[in-house]
Formats: C-alpha cells, sequence, structure tokens
C-alpha cells in the first residue's frame, strides 16, 4: 500500500475514508477483479480500495466528486496507462454512456450511508450495462 495522502474528510460528501486492510483486502476478495473486467471505482477518495484493485486488474476507471482528491488521485496512480478518473457525482453519471459497446461493468465503492439507496437504484436503471456490484455501506452517523 502507498502512502495515503491527507485530505479533511468533508461531510457534505458524506466521506469516511476506508484505511482497515483487513476490510479492503475482504472487499477485493469478493470483487475477484481480473484484467478481462471493465471495473469502476465510485468514489475512489484516497485510493486505499483503488490500489489493490489496479494491481489485480490492471487498469481502472473511478468515478470522484471530490475535486481536491484528483490531483492526490492522478500522482498517486501515475504508472498506471490505464487508470482513468472521470470528475463528476455519480448520482448523475451515465453508466450505460461509460459501458459503450464494451463490456459490462462491474462497479465497486465505499459508499457514504446517504447516497447509498439513490445511487443503487441509478445504477439499477442502468440495465445491462452494470454486470454486478460490490458496495460496502458505511454506517450512518448519529451526528448527521
Amino acid at each position: 500500500m502507498s502512502t495515503v495522502p491527507q485530505h479533511r474528510a468533508r461531510k457534505r460528501f458524506g466521506q469516511n475514508f476506508l484505511r482497515d486492510l483487513g476490510i479492503i483486502s475482504r472487499i477485493v476478495r469478493a470483487v475477484g477483479p481480473r484484467s478481462a473486467d471493465r471495473l469502476v471505482e465510485i468514489g475512489p477518495g484516497q485510493g486505499a480500495l483503488t490500489e489493490p484493485l489496479l494491481e489485480a486488474a490492471g487498469h481502472l476507471e473511478v468515478i470522484e466528486l471530490d475535486r481536491d482528491l484528483i490531483p492526490g488521485l492522478r500522482v498517486q496512480f501515475f504508472n498506471y496507462p490505464d487508470f482513468v478518473i472521470h470528475e463528476g457525482d455519480a448520482l448523475k453519471f451515465d453508466f450505460a454512456a461509460l459501458k459503450g459497446d464494451g463490456p459490462a461493468l462491474r462497479v465497486v465503492g465505499n459508499l457514504p450511508y446517504n447516497i447509498s439507496t439513490p445511487l443503487i437504484i441509478h445504477l439499477l436503471a442502468a440495465g445491462s450495462a452494470i454486470e454486478d456490484m460490490h458496495f460496502m455501506l458505511q454506517k450512518k452517523s448519529l451526528n448527521a
């Protein structure tokens, strides 16, 4: 694992950065990424899940809303030519257009509680563009 850049989690984005290597490993094993997969990570944050996904598959597309995290991700994964960042809101993202004529997408993410249900509904609406989805849902904050 590379060093995670410092960034203060933003409450408005529901950010809670994944750091537990055991949980990260379990998620990656559950996904079982292969080089033939079209992997898409929603909300890579500081890249904790991104790195092992990239190491396993060799390529990955990510969707990140927080523009302050994007430069760090570009630096952290500069040596992966097949790492693509899409800046935007996953709730508004066109997953069918991303799929295009290629294979169906395998979607992964560590989702904030507040967007999990609408995002899953949005992804289900993309129909055949999505092969499968693997998410960790963050616990709802009692202060939210």
